[in-house]
């Protein structure tokens, strides 16, 4: 493919756009962080208690390594979470055995080509881990854990009668990290669907405060619609287990086909009013007309509680910016949907305050955003990690492999532009921890005060990651520094953190150099496929609309609809990020932007007058009590 030809100033330009460092510092919302920091130092203090029951505290760094496991897939429902993670466990404890025998094999703390080759292994490693987090959609440190497992186990000079004690070690932490998963998908099985149904409604007040200020929205727009598809996904296994349930009861039956056509059949309708009217804490008795109160039992969140706010959040998305807005003071609801988001935060939805009316919606679920480019973000990784571990062995540097974990860390990203933004957290988060890291080292902790320190550094890196990065930084190098201390005891502590500093701005260096050397198109085609799409599923849309057919299968629609608008805005986004330019017009992606969500407001509102005007349907399974004005020809006719 022929690359575009730009001109000195633009391409100056796109430079300078995407090596801007703007947002690095922003905080994000993370209000399970707390929960998760405690259980993942709980699993981190129960990985390293065998290793010094038996006197063998340093052998406690593999069995931490096997428990870092658990910092992976946090916002992830447990049912994916418990078959992610096992994935997970078998692949840390792979790194640290490779690792060990490959330490054990060259010995490259002696250097030479042994050295050399182990350098070129991390690189392999930090590629495939790249690309396989990619592939499973896992955010936070992700790669850079297993890199970091198999690193130090290749140089902490094993001998080959260690290399299965150390595997097993590293088992033993992994499975321990499993079990916890477990264990909360037990205890807590409403967790992820509580929180992602809050960040759904903080999402849509932050959307509703924009519109009552007039602030531009595209983004508040798609954060919420991304937020609100989550919730929605977050919810799917409930719904598909009640489903079931409702097919083995004797007389409650539906089909796929009837459900999307004619809606539900009088049974299940029938057996969905009865199990709504006994959830009083979601849908107390009322007389007609009257607004629906949150209730006063303070249970937790049920299923009917978590889709109703789903249901409100997309009717809300999906009105925002009418000329006549299906609801009354932005402000007011905005307010309104944040204390809910609490309530469900807290395990006490009915804390809430008297829930606005709804409308009846038939949930856009199904759809699932497609994957995107993964091979060149994994090349940049294998380029920059090699480069970074070449280099700092060239010169000398002890602890090398810190390099390669800091351009790992900066390159585990989309695209040039959140590389930039790593770096930027990656320097200020090092210096900061460098700092902490020389004041507990000063106190010359021993053995088990060290292992302590390591717990509690867990739990604040858990807590501060989720938040930010560079937060998260802080308290990672103390910990990395920490467990090299606790593996190598004899080594002094400022050779330590003399190699920390400049190994790791070595790394993220040469990892800007690799993410503004490889440049590619691949953003670029995916922003042009995500417009095509876009407009694609927006005029099947508006051919069901002229043919009278939306009501048929709206969750259809719409769910094709807004996948196909969230892909096009972080495909926008994404192109943006790097310097090939994408080739298309934004006036043309804005537009096509706008056209979906007025077409998704339309797609609701011929759902729910299909829903009242099928033959032999009622109320849907969740039926809410307020139905939005019918748009009129000059507010369809508005973007």
């Amino acid at each position: 493919m022929r690359r575009p030809s730009l001109h000195r100033a633009a391409r100056a330009r796109s430079l300078r756009d995407v090596l801007s460092p703007r947002g690095a510092l922003a905080l994000q919302r993370a209000d399970d962080a707390l929960p998760f920091a405690l259980r993942a130092a709980l699993v981190t203090a129960l990985a390293a208690l065998p290793a010094f029951l038996t006197g063998r505290p340093g052998d406690a760094v593999f069995a931490v390594l096997g428990s870092f496991t658990t910092t992976f897939g946090r916002l992830m429902p447990h049912t994916r979470r418990t078959r992610v993670l096992a994935g997970v466990a078998v692949a840390m404890t792979l790194c640290v055995a490779a690792g060990s025998a490959l330490g054990a094999r060259l010995r490259p703390q002696d250097g030479g080509a042994g050295a050399l080759l182990v350098v070129a292994a991390t690189a392999l490693v930090a590629g495939t881990a790249k690309l396989g987090c990619d592939r499973a959609r896992l955010r936070g440190l992700g790669a850079v854990m297993l890199l970091f497992g198999f690193a130090v186990a290749a140089q902490a000079a094993p001998t080959p009668a260690e290399v299965l004690p150390r595997t097993l070690l590293a088992a033993g932490g992994a499975a321990t990290a499993w079990l916890a998963a477990l264990a909360g998908r037990l205890t807590h099985p409403e967790g992820p669907r509580r929180h992602a149904v809050a960040l759904a409604l903080h999402e849509v007040a932050a959307l509703l405060d924009a519109e009552a200020a007039g602030a531009p929205r595209p983004a508040a727009r798609h954060r919420a619609t991304t937020a609100v598809l989550d919730a929605y996904r977050a919810l799917e296994p409930e719904r598909r287990r009640t489903r079931a349930g409702a097919r083995r009861t004797p007389g409650v039956r539906e089909t796929a086909v009837t459900r999307r056509t004619h809606g539900p059949t009088p049974s299940v309708r029938a057996a969905a009013h009865a199990a709504f009217a006994r959830t009083a804490s979601v849908r107390p008795r009322r007389a007609p007309g009257r607004p629906v109160r949150a209730g006063t039992r303070r249970a937790p969140a049920s299923p009917e509680h978590a889709e109703r706010m789903a249901d409100l959040c997309w009717s809300v998305l999906v009105g925002a910016g009418r000329r006549r807005p299906p609801y009354g003071d932005p402000a007011a609801l905005a307010d309104v949907l944040r204390a809910h988001a609490r309530a469900f935060v807290r395990r006490r939805p009915g804390d809430g305050p008297e829930l606005p009316p709804a409308a009846a919606v038939n949930r856009p679920h199904g759809a699932r955003p497609p994957a995107p480019a993964l091979l060149v973000p994994a090349l940049r990784t294998v380029l920059g990690t090699g480069l970074a571990g070449a280099v700092a062995l060239g010169l000398g540097l002890g602890h090398g492999y810190w390099a390669a974990l800091s351009a790992a860390a900066v390159l585990h990203s989309v695209d040039v532009r959140t590389a930039t933004r790593r770096a930027v957290q990656r320097t200020l988060g090092t210096a900061a921890g460098l700092v902490l890291a020389v004041a507990v080292l000063g106190l010359r902790p021993g053995p088990l005060a060290l292992a302590g320190t390591v717990v509690a550094l867990e739990l604040l890196l858990e807590y501060a990651v989720a938040r930010n990065y560079g937060l998260g930084v802080v308290f990672l190098t103390p910990l990395a520094l920490l467990l090299t201390e606790l593996a190598a005891p004899a080594e002094p502590a400022g050779a330590l953190v003399l190699d920390r500093a400049v190994g790791s701005l070595l790394g993220v260096l040469l990892a800007l150099l690799c993410a503004l050397a490889v440049v590619h198109d691949r953003a670029a085609v995916r922003a042009r496929r995500a417009l095509a799409a876009c407009v694609l599923a927006s005029a099947q849309a508006r051919e069901a609309l002229a043919a009278g057919r939306a009501g048929a299968a709206p969750e259809v629609l719409q769910a094709r609809l807004a996948a196909a608008v969230v892909e096009l805005r972080e495909a926008e986004d994404a192109a943006a990020g790097e310097l090939w330019p994408a080739g298309t017009d934004p006036a043309d992606l804005a537009r096509a932007e706008r056209r979906a969500y007025r077409l998704l407001g339309l797609l609701a509102a011929a759902g729910r007058e299909g829903a009242r005007t099928a033959p032999g349907t009622g109320p849907g399974p969740v039926p809410l009590p307020w139905s939005p004005p019918s748009l009129s020809p000059s507010a369809r006719s508005r973007p």
